[in-house]
């Protein structure tokens, strides 16, 4: 890896606003981003901006998405400036060069730890979609309806995006959270009417909130 007095050497400061989107998620990486001063927050975006879910944050000096990308993968946050930041972006072929001077012992550390951040970064946001989908199971439950044949049935009287702000999360995620549970099999239909047809597996879902 680049040793960071070389750092200025390779890529000049560039200063963001509060508020700046510096990585979004699920975006493949076209260089590395290095943080000089300011502070960070990792998380997953609302369409609006700012974070709907923060997950934690960098305070400069710090490699930001070197992680995934030592991992040769897509980013798996989004990055938030929190006030105003100096940041780098080294390219992709000049940091793939730094770390070829690193002993192997060293760089397998390096390797590891990166392997390490990415699986903790993957599974928390797991659980926050797991989260997710207890709240929708939850909520559903509580709008439920009985049908003349005897089972349960749920009319979504009200834009998805207002149901989920009720819920404390983003539209797109709302969405995947009942795209999940119809995969499942606990939820059935389309449009704004929903089948129930295993409601005593969504209230197992819906009892492991905190």
């Amino acid at each position: 890896m680049l040793p960071l007095s070389r750092i200025d050497v390779f890529s000049p400061a560039e200063r963001r606003s509060a508020g700046a989107l510096l990585r979004a998620r699920a975006m493949r990486c076209e260089d590395v981003l290095y943080l000089d001063s300011g502070r960070v927050a990792l998380g997953i975006r609302e369409p609006q901006g700012g974070l709907r879910h923060r997950l934690g944050s960098v305070v400069g000096p710090a490699w930001l998405d070197a992680a995934f990308v030592l991992r040769g993968r897509c980013c798996s946050l989004d990055m938030v400036a929190e006030g105003a930041v100096q940041l780098r972006r080294v390219p992709l072929r000049t940091f793939e060069a730094g770390l070829k001077d690193l002993p192997p012992l060293l760089r397998g550390l390096v390797d590891d730890m990166a392997q390490a951040y990415c699986e903790q970064t993957d599974l928390a946001i797991s659980r926050l979609l797991q989260d997710a989908e207890g709240r929708c199971a939850q909520w559903l439950l509580q709008h439920a309806q009985g049908t003349p044949a005897g089972g349960q049935q749920v009319v979504l009287g009200e834009r998805k995006r207002h149901i989920a702000a009720q819920l404390g999360i983003a539209p797109e995620t709302f969405s995947r959270a009942l795209g999940r549970l119809r995969d499942q099999g606990l939820i059935a239909g389309r449009g704004n009417l929903l089948q129930l047809p295993r409601p005593e597996a969504l209230r197992e879902l819906a009892s492991h909130l905190p």
